[in-house]
């Protein structure tokens, strides 16, 4: 997915920053492979045993991502005692190179293809941390203005990539190229509600641990809105992995059940226009494989849409 950083790879003064918080010295790493972040993501074993997750990456690995940790760092500093996420413990931010140390969790990320019983817990354990997370903390950015600011995918599309991209795209979704725009200007009105999400869930996102917990990482998206929309933002990636029914795994998710259809099918296509027209942009630097990823969601999220759109019996 990423070309992962090493601890040797950092910096010295990274280095030696942490490693005087540590008070001791890195004995053992184990790189943690999954996920789209170009910096350093590793298991950290200390000389006392003690064992850390760190994650740290500076700007010219990748210019936008010290910005998300940043904002994963105001994220750890507000995120409420009952958010099922590990605590921060120490940070660094020399002004170029973001280094976050948390908590290892001792877990392991949903398989994939998807089984039944690790997304039925899932899908439980997140309607738990909906009601858990509202209202949401009042530091908190909004989702309305994110998605106002950032999915114009289907406008994009229409516009600036030229008459022949859409259908280049898929062909059904150039033949409703007025619809879609419809409602991805609904969406962020749809989106509405003060609930604290995530914003970003996927299964690298996750850990399962053998108590039965699902402990949610990587928070740099979170955001206030419906709270049915983390779920929605899931699941297109559960489907692209394979074996997943996303009508079906919406309606077993609490949340889903007060959700007006109409916002569902708007926040969706937004969410599908966003996925493929960043699918069409050049890859960030050192994140090869995010705009095939994006592609897929994408696909995955626009077919679950014709689903809704052409059968209104699954809207029951």
């Amino acid at each position: 997915m990423s070309t992962r950083l090493l601890w040797r790879d950092l910096p010295v003064h990274v280095r030696e920053a942490a490693t005087a918080w540590f008070g001791t010295d890195v004995a053992h790493e184990a790189s943690q492979p999954s996920g789209f972040s170009p910096g350093l993501a590793s298991r950290l074993t200390l000389g006392d045993g003690r064992r850390v997750f760190v994650k740290a990456v500076g700007s010219e690995r990748n210019p936008d991502s010290p910005r998300m940790y940043r904002r994963e760092l105001a994220v750890m500093r507000y995120l409420p005692e009952a958010a099922p996420a590990p605590r921060l413990l120490w940070a660094h931010d020399d002004g170029d190179w973001v280094l976050l140390v948390l908590e290892d969790v001792d877990g392991h990320e949903p398989a994939l293809p998807w089984r039944a019983d690790d997304l039925d817990r899932v899908l439980e354990a997140l309607g738990r941390t909906a009601t858990l997370l509202t209202p949401a903390p009042a530091d908190a950015p909004s989702l309305v203005r994110d998605i106002e600011e950032t999915w114009h995918g289907w406008r994009s599309l229409a516009t600036l990539a030229g008459p022949g991209a859409l259908a280049a795209l898929d062909p059904w979704a150039a033949s409703q190229g007025d619809r879609l725009v419809g409602l991805e200007l609904a969406a962020p009105a749809a989106a509405r509600g003060n609930t604290l999400l995530h914003g970003d869930i996927r299964a690298d996102n996750l850990l399962l641990t053998a108590s039965g917990e699902v402990v949610v990482v990587d928070w740099p998206h979170a955001a206030v809105g419906a709270a049915w929309c983390d779920v929605l933002f899931l699941l297109p990636s559960a489907v692209a992995a394979g074996g997943v029914d996303p009508e079906r795994a919406w309606a077993r998710f609490g949340p889903a059940r007060d959700a007006a259809p109409a916002d569902v099918d708007a926040v969706l296509a937004g969410l599908a226009g966003y996925f493929l027209y960043s699918s069409t942009l050049p890859a960030p630097k050192n994140v090869p494989g995010v705009r095939r990823f994006q592609a897929q969601q994408g696909h995955a999220a626009l077919a679950w849409l014709r689903q809704r759109l052409e059968q209104p019996r699954y809207r029951q």
